[in-house]
């Protein structure tokens, strides 16, 4: 579900895993459910409600970890979905050796589980927390350069629970009535694939089925053990950190001067995971951006110090080297979003033309047919029975987007509440544009639209408050458009799994609420115990400054890049769009080495270490799915989740410990001899 900075790399990371469907099976079952399901009051339980708010708090750690070292967040919400179904049965199995009879987990509680605990972690990979939110504080004004024109020193706003919280729960209700009114057309009669919400609908359907009980015990197994493994790793790892660049995550794997370059391996399950999740080509896609830029330009550009730019600026300087990094990483990554916004613009009005002229009329040539065909009729009647009413939409959003109107203005006098009012005008309209495109494409552009608020109203509020406009309504913009679209993901899932999407709406709703609760608290986690912000460490929330640097340039223009860099961005740019292009145009053997150059944005920032981590993990699915294609395809996703749930749990025990002013015993750290 939801992005922004990390965002759009999770939207390059989403993964469709491959499950079998046995689909006449379900068919046949589904039908025999449909004359048993419980009314959508009852899709909701107290433990579904409990088990929510812990996959939810786990799952916000774990993505603003992610959040704050890379920005790279897999989608977890297949992970969600086989965690809920892990924690009820296991609730119901101790509650059964109590000698207390719990009532049966159905297909429909699982997917209002999902969509709570989603609801609930999207609201810390699009919270802002490691982009907008997060560049308004004084470090990252620092890091911009306080003699850079555009760079005002009264655009701060240091972080705090308070505002942030109130911040959140102002923006991110707006969003889920947005296209609440429009559900019927884009599932229905649009047919939106949705292919997150499929995905996630087929596996939940798996699990409720006789032969997916089978199933669901090898994952759960799977699951249970490398979570295991994954956190008493960790545990182990943190007894030799007790120092700087201490430890196994600075281990020299490749020799002392590539370290000092970011090339290592780092021991970090988390990524490893990530990279199991995501396709061989994303995680290519990082190893080449990591080799291009850590290994060729940046020591090359190092070495024109004192001709590109003076040898008494410091390296984190934005007129220095680092001024590189960020700015050839923001031409990347908005070449390639401009080049999908437009390319998600011309099929989403292509298919809505064919949508219009398409003929309705149902084949009913095989009995196959006929049988789904009907089962999409149940599937269709159960959707639309359970309606929302219009009324308490439009009412709902009209009174949401008047309070946001008159609360940011308050928060931040710099976004005029004229501009507010504009935006939550034309949010519909981009909302709808933005869901369509994600249902044919599965691709939130929601960032995108946000990056464009971001320039517009930079740069249409001044040198004063331009930065500051630029980054709150980029945050205004994004929540709207990517929670809407998010909810239509979820709405896909709840008409495959027949679920309610009254119960839909309400577990997305209670998700959102707790998000805007437990997303700044887990933000605080990180920002209190460890150096959040740092180039130099581990948390360095690299979109923070990309996204300050972004508002600067639309206050300020070019003049605000150091020198020659405006030419390599040029170049960047170009290349971003042709290898789009190349991509789209070649053929599929051929389109499918070709990078993708958001992914490659990412360590010209961050470093070439997870990199390598990731590609780790793309080994370990090519080579398990080499011996054993049907077993690597079951149980991916479960080691998956292992790996990263079992790092990111031992994030709250080593918080609270550093917290706590208690330091690790040894510090391993390697030397030239």
């Amino acid at each position: 579900m939801a992005h922004s900075n990390s965002e759009e790399m999770r939207d390059i990371a989403r993964v469709n895993p491959v499950i079998e469907e046995m689909e006449l099976e379900q068919i046949q079952e589904q039908e025999e459910d449909t004359k048993r399901i419980p009314p959508w009051t009852k899709h909701m339980t107290i433990r579904g409600l409990i088990v929510s708010l812990a996959i939810g708090i786990m799952y916000s750690v774990i993505v603003m970890k992610l959040n704050l070292t890379t920005g790279l967040v897999p989608n977890l919400n297949v992970s969600a979905a086989l965690l809920a179904f892990v924690f009820v049965r296991t609730w119901i199995k101790l509650l059964h050796k109590a000698g207390i009879v719990s009532t049966p987990f159905t297909r429909q509680e699982n997917t209002i589980i999902q969509t709570c605990a989603t609801a609930c972690y999207s609201i810390a990979v699009g919270g802002g927390f490691g982009s907008y939110l997060l560049g308004l504080n004084r470090k990252t004004y620092l890091q911009a350069g306080v003699d850079t024109p555009g760079n005002n020193p009264n655009s701060t706003k240091e972080p705090e629970i308070g505002w942030m919280t109130g911040f959140l729960f102002v923006t991110c209700f707006v969003g889920l009535l947005a296209l609440v009114p429009l559900r019927k057309i884009m599932v229905i009669d649009y047919k939106l694939t949705y292919p997150s919400g499929t995905a996630t609908a087929v596996l939940i359907n798996g699990f409720h089925s006789s032969k997916g009980n089978k199933m669901a015990k090898k994952q759960v197994r799977g699951f249970m053990k490398y979570f295991s493994f994954s956190f008493l790793w960790a545990f182990f790892q943190w007894f030799f950190t007790g120092g700087d660049l201490c430890g196994f995550v600075q281990f020299p794997t490749f020799g002392l001067k590539a370290w000092k370059n970011s090339f290592y391996f780092d021991f970090s399950m988390t990524y490893i995971g990530a990279g199991m999740i995501c396709s061989h080509l994303v995680n290519l896609s990082l190893l080449l951006g990591a080799v291009l830029s850590w290994a060729i330009m940046w020591p090359l550009i190092s070495g024109l110090k004192g001709e590109w730019f003076p040898k008494t600026l410091p390296e984190s300087s934005m007129k220095s080297l680092n001024g590189y990094k960020v700015f050839v990483s923001i031409a990347l990554i908005l070449g390639d979003g401009l080049y999908n916004f437009l390319k998600v613009a011309y099929f989403t009005g292509k298919n809505i033309q064919a949508a219009r002229t398409r003929n309705n009329n149902i084949n009913t040539t095989s009995d196959n047919q006929n049988s789904q065909s009907l089962h999409d009729l149940q599937r269709n009647e159960i959707f639309i029975r359970e309606s929302i009413p219009l009324w308490l939409a439009c009412v709902g959003y009209i009174i949401f987007s008047i309070i946001s109107i008159i609360i940011i203005p308050l928060m931040f006098p710099q976004l005029k509440w004229y501009f507010v009012v504009v935006a939550y005008l034309l949010a519909p309209i981009l909302s709808f544009c933005n869901a369509y495109g994600a249902g044919l494409t599965d691709m939130n552009m929601a960032y995108n639209y946000g990056k464009v608020a971001l320039f517009v109203l930079a740069a249409l509020s001044g040198k004063e408050n331009g930065v500051v406009a630029g980054l709150v309504g980029c945050g205004l913009i994004k929540s709207i458009v990517s929670i809407s679209s998010d909810l239509m993901h979820d709405f896909k899932t709840g008409h495959l799994t027949l679920t309610s999407p009254r119960s839909m709406l309400l577990s997305q709703a209670i998700g959102t609420a707790i998000g805007c609760v437990v997303a700044p608290l887990s933000f605080f986690l990180f920002y209190r115990a460890f150096d959040v912000g740092n180039p130099d460490r581990e948390y360095k929330a690299p979109y923070a400054i990309v996204y300050r640097n972004m508002a600067i340039l639309g206050v300020q223009g070019f003049s605000a890049l150091p020198r020659h860099c405006l030419q390599l961005c040029y170049g960047f740019f170009a290349f971003a769009i042709a290898a789009n292009l190349l991509r789209d145009l070649s053929p599929k053997k051929i389109g499918k080495w070709i990078p993708l150059p958001m992914a490659m944005a990412v360590p010209f920032l961050v470093g070439a270490y997870f990199a390598i981590d990731m590609c780790v993990g793309s080994l370990i699915v090519f080579v398990w799915q080499k011996l054993n294609k049907k077993k690597a395809e079951l149980m991916i996703p479960a080691v998956a989740s292992g790996l990263i749930c079992g790092d990111g749990l031992w994030i709250l025990p080593s918080s609270i410990l550093a917290l706590a002013k208690i330091r690790p015993p040894i510090c391993m750290k390697f030397l030239a001899s």
